[in-house]
């Protein structure tokens, strides 16, 4: 019997959602539009990662970066459409993770 092969649009989709806290900062963004360092600040990564991961999630067309010529030069990152449309996904993970998921605290209570 012939092996179901996977989409390569869906492989590709996973392996960028799969990239260390690039779910995370999607995540963070569906709030609305941050600067570099609230985000970096409520998801607790490092400056160097954030930046890889703003960087890819730009060319993929998943966020907007945005530059406000005031003085200081204000930054802030946003979702596109195509970010915005990760929204449910990421909400049905969400209650998944509610329902299913234990933590550490959890499990020895018990």
């Amino acid at each position: 019997m012939k092996q179901p092969t996977i989409c390569p649009k869906f492989e590709k989709a996973i392996s960028l959602l799969s990239q260390r806290w690039t779910t995370l900062v999607i995540y963070q963004l569906l709030l609305g539009p941050q600067r570099f360092n609230e985000i970096q600040t409520s998801i607790g990564i490092s400056g160097k990662v954030l930046s890889d991961r703003l960087k890819e999630l730009e060319n993929q067309g998943v966020v907007k970066r945005e530059v406000i010529p005031e003085t200081p030069v204000i930054i802030k990152y946003s979702l596109t459409e195509k970010g915005q449309s990760m929204e449910p996904i990421l909400k049905t993970i969400e209650n998944w993770s509610q329902t299913w998921i234990k933590l550490e605290s959890e499990l020895s209570s018990n």
